[in-house]
């Protein structure tokens, strides 16, 4: 499975060749340096380790810029293993040229983190009821959440108030719309999980 390293620049919108309106999210993806080559005589498995986005000196260990020296390139902030098609050696630049127009890809990204929610916004809870009969207080509780003497406990995995978001979000089968190879931008169909500027992973 092949893939580069992107981040999330925003949502724009274009028309395909139909004249149909087609909802886009932009993100920049590479150009991603190839950072280690694992093998399965060494590592037990193969697979390549793309770095991207730049990052200083003085904010990167000793250990991590040897590691970075050893592929002739500058400190990068995130590093991802792929398993690509073609054998990729020590240094090798991956661009977005790898995906065309028109082809199905996962996009892997970080969902917006929201802190702690109710049941109402976290599970899409409609409330208890009405105000009527004094239930003036009601219409974002969660209810009942178990029985009584038996089990006298509430079980584990009851929908409940809690931490929404911030989670791994893989979206599959995204159409690619267009490639721009020049400015390391690709347009993939649809929205895309994660913030502005969030790194996202391109799957294919």
């Amino acid at each position: 499975m092949s893939g580069i390293i992107g981040k999330k620049i925003g949502m724009t919108s274009v028309f395909g060749a139909n004249g149909k309106y087609i909802p886009c999210t932009i993100i920049e993806a590479g150009p991603c340096i190839v950072t280690q080559v694992k093998t399965l005589e060494k590592d037990g498995y193969s697979a390549a380790q793309i770095a991207y986005d730049e990052k200083k000196e003085k904010h990167t260990s000793g250990a991590m810029k040897g590691h970075f020296a050893k592929a002739q390139t500058t400190p990068k902030r995130k590093l991802v293993e792929f398993d690509f098609e073609e054998p990729k050696n020590l240094g090798d630049v991956v661009t977005v040229e790898i995906f065309t127009e028109g082809e199905f890809v996962d996009v892997v990204g970080t969902s917006k983190g929201k802190g702690f929610q109710g049941v109402v916004k976290r599970h899409g809870f409609s409330g208890v009821g009405g105000q009527t009969h004094g239930q003036h207080d009601r219409q974002r509780a969660p209810g009942s959440l178990g029985a009584s003497s038996f089990p006298a406990r509430v079980f584990k995995g009851m929908k409940m108030a809690g931490r929404l978001g911030g989670d791994r979000v893989k979206s599959r089968n995204i159409t690619v719309v267009k490639v721009f190879a020049e400015k390391n931008l690709i347009l993939v169909k649809g929205s895309v999980a994660g913030a502005k500027g969030s790194y996202v992973l391109i799957e294919k």
